[in-house]
């Protein structure tokens, strides 16, 4: 998984729009698209804001840690009682 398809995914399922997201980073739709395709690469603090913006750090987290974001969700859910 690419830093693109997380960052995209955690926009997606935080329901936010990439036009939202570019105001709220001060960035351009056109600069998160190129972010969410792998086209630009992106700064750590704008991987953080990111992820805090769109309520995922434990996504951001793995993906910098090297494991899988939908396996530690799983992991969360289980512990939780909600899986």
């Amino acid at each position: 998984m690419t830093a693109g398809t997380i960052l995209k995914h955690c926009r997606e399922k935080a329901g936010i729009s990439q036009v939202k997201l570019a105001r709220l980073l001060n960035r351009t739709q056109s600069s998160i698209s190129k972010l969410e395709k792998d086209q630009n690469p992106v700064d750590t603090d704008t991987f953080r804001d990111w992820t805090r913006i769109t309520n995922q750090m434990e996504a951001g987290i793995a993906f910098l840690y090297g494991v899988d974001p939908a396996a530690v969700l799983q992991t969360i859910l289980q512990v939780s009682g909600a899986a």
